[in-house]
């Protein structure tokens, strides 16, 4: 099922941010709530869903459209 709705990638910039700040902090680990995994788990699963479906378009498209390349060898007679 293909659609072109945008993505909404709120979470996934959410967990950067996050990762950011606990570097620039020289934090050791960092927290979020079960809300904020699950949300994050399911936003990339879409994100990864929908890149393996424009793969998949790109392979199908690429197959379809095969050229025939043809060689004649002359030997070198002609040099």
């Amino acid at each position: 099922m293909q659609t072109n709705e945008p993505l909404n990638t709120a979470s996934i910039q959410a967990f950067i941010q996050q990762v950011k700040g606990a570097e620039a902090s020289r934090a050791k680990d960092i927290r979020m709530d079960m809300s904020q995994a699950k949300n994050l788990a399911f936003t990339l699963g879409i994100v990864m869903a929908r890149l393996n479906g424009d793969l998949e378009q790109i392979i199908a498209k690429k197959s379809s459209n095969e050229e025939t390349i043809e060689v004649q060898l002359d030997g070198g007679s002609t040099w």
